[in-house]
C-alpha cells in the first residue's frame, strides 16, 4: 500500500487552490488533484507525497553508469527510482517509469533504513536516486540519504536539476554527489522539447559549485538537429568553464529514438567526438562520450601531461595511474574528484536485487562493510 506523507513546500492561493513550491512548474491544485509529476497531490487541504517508501525496482550498477567518472571509480551503487517526473521530455529514455500514472509500477516496498542496510550488505559504496528525478520524491530521498549516511554509504542524485531555491538547499545538504542532466543550452529546447525552462537548471549548477561540497558531473544527451550544433556546444561548454570552472566533468551521450521522438536518428559517434573536442578546446579538463563504445572518449586524461589516468572500456576500468593523493603518477597534477586510495573492482555487472533478500542475508550473517575501508581523497 502506498504511503502518504505531508510536505512543506506549498502555499494557499486566494482563489482556494494550493500551489506546490517544490519546482518551477508551480502546479496549482484543487482538492484531489495531482501535480504534473503525478506523485505530489492535494489531499486534505495540503500537498502530500503519495509514493513514500515505494520503488520501481532496485539494481546494483557500476557508478560509471550514472554516469559519474570521478566519484569512487570502479565501485558499485544501489540504484532505484519511484514513478513520475516534473519534466515532459519528448525523448525520455525511462518514460515507462517517469511518465507512469500507475502506482502498480512501484513494485517494491522500501523504507529508508531497509535501503541503507541492503546497500551495506551488498557492499555498495553508494545509493543512487535515478530512473526518475529524486526532486519529486524529495522527502523520501532525504530520509534515505540520512539513513545511508549513518551507515557510511554515500548518496547520489541523478537529476535534471529542475527545483526551487529553498528545497534545493535542503535536498543537497544530504547528498554526496550528483549528475545533473543539462538537456540543452537554449530556452527554445527546454520549452518545446522538455516543457520546462533552462535558467532553473543553470541556477542549480551554480548553486552546487559555489554553495555546496557536493561532487557533481554534467550529462548532455545530444539529439541530431535539436541541441547538437557547433554554436550551441560552444556556448554550453564556454558557460561551464566560465561559471563552474574547468574541473567539472561533462558527458556527451548518444540519443536513441524513444517515446515521442521516434522520428529522429541515433546520434552519430562523430557528433559526440566533436562535442568532446569543443569542450576540451574551450578549457574543460574532463570531457567524455557515452552510450557508444569509445575507449578514448570514456577515459580520463591528465590535463597537464596528457597521460591516461583512468582507462575505461565501457564500464570496465582498464588503467589506474592515480596516486593515493588523487594525482597523476607522471607529473603530480591533481585530478579533480572523490577517490578511494585504490579503485573498486565491480566492473560492468548489472544485478537486479530484492531488498528483502539482501536484508535477510544481513540478519543471518551480519558484517561491517566499512571495516578496513581506505579514507576518501578529494582531488583539488
Amino acid at each position: 500500500m502506498t504511503t502518504i506523507v505531508p510536505t512543506k513546500y506549498w502555499h494557499r492561493l486566494d482563489d482556494g487552490r494550493i500551489q506546490c513550491d517544490l519546482c518551477p512548474r508551480f502546479c496549482k491544485l484543487h482538492e484531489g488533484q495531482q501535480g504534473l509529476c503525478f506523485v505530489r497531490a492535494r489531499q486534505g487541504d495540503r500537498i502530500v507525497l503519495t509514493t513514500y517508501g515505494r520503488s520501481s525496482g532496485f539494481c546494483v550498477d557500476p557508478i560509471e553508469k550514472k554516469p559519474l567518472n570521478h566519484f569512487f571509480p570502479g565501485t558499485s551503487v544501489l540504484s532505484f527510482g519511484t514513478a513520475g517526473c516534473n519534466l515532459s521530455c519528448r525523448f525520455c529514455q525511462n518514460w515507462d517509469i517517469s511518465k507512469s500514472r500507475e502506482v502498480d509500477t512501484l513494485a517494491d516496498e522500501a523504507l529508508p533504513e531497509t535501503i541503507a542496510r541492503a546497500a551495506e550488505q551488498l557492499g555498495c559504496r553508494s545509493v543512487a536516486f535515478t530512473y526518475n528525478d529524486p526532486v519529486i520524491f524529495h522527502e523520501y530521498a532525504i530520509d534515505v540519504a540520512q539513513a545511508c549516511r549513518a551507515r557510511g554509504v554515500k548518496s547520489v542524485a541523478v537529476t535534471a536539476g529542475y527545483v526551487c531555491e529553498e528545497p534545493r538547499a535542503e535536498f543537497y545538504r544530504h547528498m554526496d554527489a550528483a549528475n545533473v542532466d543539462l538537456k540543452g543550452f537554449s530556452e527554445r529546447f527546454y520549452k518545446q522539447i522538455c516543457a520546462g525552462s533552462l535558467q532553473p537548471v543553470l541556477d542549480t549548477l551554480i548553486y552546487l559549485k559555489h554553495h555546496t561540497h557536493v561532487w557533481f558531473e554534467i550529462t548532455t544527451l545530444l539529439i541530431p538537429g535539436e541541441n547538437d550544433s557547433d554554436q550551441e556546444l560552444e556556448a554550453l561548454t564556454q558557460w561551464v568553464v566560465e561559471r563552474l570552472g574547468p574541473d567539472v566533468p561533462i558527458h556527451f551521450t548518444a540519443f536513441h529514438p524513444d517515446w515521442k521522438m521516434l522520428d529522429r536518428p541515433p546520434t552519430p559517434a562523430a557528433t559526440l567526438a566533436k562535442a568532446r573536442r569543443i569542450a576540451i578546446k574551450n578549457g574543460l579538463r574532463y570531457a567524455y562520450t557515452g552510450n557508444v563504445h569509445d575507449e578514448d572518449g570514456g577515459s580520463t586524461y591528465c590535463y597537464r601531461c596528457g597521460h591516461r589516468l583512468i582507462g575505461r572500456d565501457w564500464y570496465e576500468l582498464t588503467t589506474w595511474n592515480l596516486t593515493v593523493e588523487a594525482a597523476c603518477q607522471f607529473c603530480a597534477a591533481p585530478c579533480a574528484g572523490v577517490f578511494d586510495a585504490q579503485p573498486g573492482s565491480w566492473g560492468a555487472r548489472r544485478v537486479p536485487v530484492r531488498l528483502k533478500d539482501a536484508v535477510e542475508r544481513a540478519e543471518r550473517r551480519p558484517a561491517d562493510r566499512n571495516a578496513g575501508r581506505e579514507p576518501d581523497h578529494a582531488g583539488a
